[in-house]
């Protein structure tokens, strides 16, 4: 008898970047750790970067990073290009470019095969978009279906960028809208129509390859990805990994539309309340922000676009790059000298 399948998001309990332990809880475990000592290692985990860099030679280095999670979707086919374009950024948010990667799974056992070829596939599909190639993997069975890439990227040395060199003067862009940690917790209860649900569909799925690309010339500081420790916490790691202060204005933070509403209902992804508690005391409120604002602020986002520190001529022609790319990316805030608080919110 053929099984049937069940939705994915049915099978998980917290699903994308919102499954990811808590910020809090990591930061104490990695303080624990000895840390490992070689002149190659450009970038390790001591940063909270986004990837490890060690250097091949004076003119290669080669990026590495590993990111897989629950389902966010219940189209098998769309969870494997979303888990695929959440690990793929990584490697563009560092100023590289993907070359191989390898597969991550975790796959229950009351699903028909047929599900699994299609997440591989999903996945299979971004992996070829990015200009790389899949060179095996890794499965496992497990009653929570899980699925993502370990990806393997290069760039030369000078082209690396970090989140932890933002400067004086600059401004910061994002590209992709906030909150879609809130639109797949009300995907899970059927709370989104077919439309909202194709739109955060399309914004996940895109990859930051063309954000990346479109940085081509332009004297971008430093950079990071908006995942699942949301804009606040991106954006303070940037600023105290960089001993600045950043500023950033909510009304021009692009948000996507109905989170608001749904935020002000009480949908809110568990991983919210992680990233608030290990976050309450790193940033101020300059404004009289509501409740369903600071919510999506404090969104774990999965495969969030990149945000970038640049100066403000090379951002409105960075912006202007990516008008044929996205309708949502803008500037959001600026870098100051350092301030009472890494992060300022108005």
């Amino acid at each position: 008898m053929a099984k049937k399948n069940v939705p994915l998001t049915q099978l998980v309990k917290t699903s994308g970047c919102a499954a990811k332990l808590g910020p809090g809880v990591l930061h104490n475990v990695l303080q624990q750790l000895p840390k490992f000592e070689d002149p190659n290692l450009i970038v390790g985990f001591d940063t909270s970067d986004d990837a490890c860099v060690y250097k091949i030679n004076d003119s290669l280095v080669t990026i590495q990073t590993v990111d897989f999670f629950p389902p966010m979707v219940d189209d098998p086919y769309f969870f494997g290009q979303i888990a695929a374009a959440n690990a793929l950024s990584d490697v563009y948010a560092m100023g590289g470019t993907p070359s191989l990667a390898m597969n991550l799974m975790c796959f229950p056992s009351c699903l028909d095969t047929s599900v699994l070829k299609s997440i591989l596939e999903g996945g299979y599909s971004k992996v070829k978009e990015a200009g790389a190639i899949v060179a095996g993997g890794h499965t496992i069975t497990d009653p929570t279906p899980k699925y993502g890439l370990c990806v393997t990227g290069f760039a030369h040395p000078d082209e690396i960028l970090t989140n932890s060199s933002a400067k004086e003067g600059d401004v910061l862009v994002l590209t992709k809208p906030i909150g879609l940690g809130i639109m797949n917790t009300a995907a899970k209860v059927n709370m989104l129509d077919e439309g909202q649900l194709k739109n955060i569909i399309d914004i996940m799925t895109t990859l930051n390859k063309y954000a990346k690309e479109s940085m081509a010339g332009l004297d971008v500081h430093s950079c990071t990805d908006i995942t699942g420790f949301s804009l606040t916490g991106h954006s303070y790691e940037m600023a105290s990994g960089s001993e600045k202060t950043i500023e950033i204005y909510t009304k021009q933070v692009p948000i996507i539309e109905s989170a608001l509403d749904l935020a002000a209902m009480g949908i809110i992804p568990e991983g919210m309340y992680n990233n608030l508690e290990y976050l309450s005391d790193k940033y101020i409120y300059k404004n009289n922000l509501p409740q369903n604002l600071k919510d999506i602020l404090l969104d774990p986002q999965t495969s969030g676009g990149l945000l970038l520190s640049l100066p403000e001529k090379d951002a409105k022609e960075y912006l202007n790059r990516m008008e044929k790319y996205t309708p949502y990316a803008r500037i959001i805030g600026q870098v100051t000298e350092k301030k009472e608080k890494p992060l300022i919110i108005y």
